[in-house]
């Protein structure tokens, strides 16, 4: 049985929110994470005649989209200060739940390498497999960084460790 492969307007209606909603964790600014996807969509779209008939072309677009999210993130300089600049500057906009803003603040307090760690595995659906591999460090360690961020997390945020994890 033959499928159609999915439209460019399937994909962005199905993905770009949740891809967005993603980065913006990741970078604590909703603006930085807005461009960054749709920057992703962008390169997409003259491609789409051959990305559209992947087993999964959400993925492709996910994976440019955190690859851009990388290399912006690495010349911000440090993750923390870059956070915390855009966090005084930022106006408070309507829309994320106090606990999202929370999250995203109690994230920033974390080493680098642990907050790449929990947003790639719990908001990027990435296995520990893959961010082993994205970081160049053994998956043991990334099992370390992810249990010692959810009981950083857990202290922040006044929750169980285990608890955390279903953010």
């Amino acid at each position: 049985m033959h499928h159609d492969p999915p439209t460019f307007d399937e994909v962005y209606a199905a993905h770009y929110t949740r891809l967005t909603v993603q980065l913006y964790a990741y970078f604590g600014d909703r603006q930085e994470a807005q461009d960054v996807v749709q920057e992703a969509f962008c390169r997409a779209l003259p491609r789409w005649s051959t990305i559209s008939r992947y087993d999964d072309p959400a993925a492709w677009v996910r994976r440019t989209a955190w690859n851009l999210a990388v290399s912006r993130w690495r010349r911000a300089g440090t993750a923390l200060n870059f956070l915390r600049k855009q966090r005084t500057d930022e106006p408070q906009l309507p829309g994320p739940t106090g606990e999202w803003v929370a999250l995203v603040a109690a994230l920033a307090e974390l080493p680098a390498a642990q907050r790449r760690a929990m947003v790639l595995h719990y908001l990027g659906d990435l296995t520990i497999a893959e961010i082993a591999e994205r970081e160049g460090v053994a998956q043991g360690t990334v099992k370390s960084w992810l249990h010692r961020a959810r009981g950083t997390l857990a202290g922040l945020l006044g929750a169980d460790a285990e608890g955390v994890t279903h953010v």
